[in-house]
């Protein structure tokens, strides 16, 4: 069976920066394999596409460029927010806003994100809402384990939560976080709102 539209695939692989000489990003095994339904819109486009129509036992090589990955870095997404934001019970939440570390947030419309903390100063934070991957050009390297039909209800949990998994665009991937270091408030992104309900810990899941 190939892969095509609503195949359940499952497959392992290596993800390293640049090349197959790079660092190694993170991991799937036999053990633990990334399963998703194809085409359900989960996986990074490029990478879902160049997977069409391999079958269970083919390895497989993928290179992908910056922006059919998570994008170029934009500056846009570098963003200073008021400290007050921060402030839980009168005081400055130090242990969940510390530089390097990645905090939940929530735009106004709703929109999960994570911020990467860059510098904190008297009045502001600093931080990054670039995905953790932008501006990184990837390479994966793995085999087919499984290919499908994807069942009734494994479609209808796809198009009601999404999900994560390695190629995706949440960030995620085989349960490495994927960058996220924190768990803290939600507050809205553009400083427009204070703190509100609990965040969750990462990949923006």
């Amino acid at each position: 069976m190939k892969i095509g539209k609503n195949k359940m695939v499952s497959l392992t692989y290596d993800l390293h920066y640049d090349d197959v000489e790079g660092d190694l990003i993170e991991k799937a095994t036999s053990d633990k394999p990334l399963s998703f339904v194809f085409g359900a819109g989960l996986m990074l486009p490029k990478f879902e596409s160049l997977l069409e129509n391999f079958e269970a036992g083919n390895p497989f090589e993928i290179s992908l460029m910056d922006v059919d990955a998570y994008g170029e870095l934009e500056e846009n997404a570098i963003v200073d927010l008021p400290k007050h934001l921060f402030i839980i019970d009168g005081e400055f939440d130090t242990e969940v806003v510390s530089i390097g570390n990645s905090v939940p947030m929530m735009s106004t419309s709703g929109q999960r994100l994570n911020g990467l903390v860059m510098d904190i100063s008297d009045d502001i934070v600093k931080m990054d809402f670039n995905h953790p991957l932008a501006g990184e050009n990837l390479f994966f390297k793995g085999q087919i384990l499984e290919v499908r039909e994807a069942t009734d209800e494994e479609i209808a949990a796809t198009l009601g939560g999404g999900g994560c998994g390695c190629g995706s665009g949440e960030g995620c991937s085989s349960g490495e976080g994927c960058g996220s270091g924190g768990c803290g408030d939600e507050v809205c992104a553009d400083g427009s709102c204070s703190t509100e309900g609990k965040g969750g810990c990462g990949c923006g899941c």
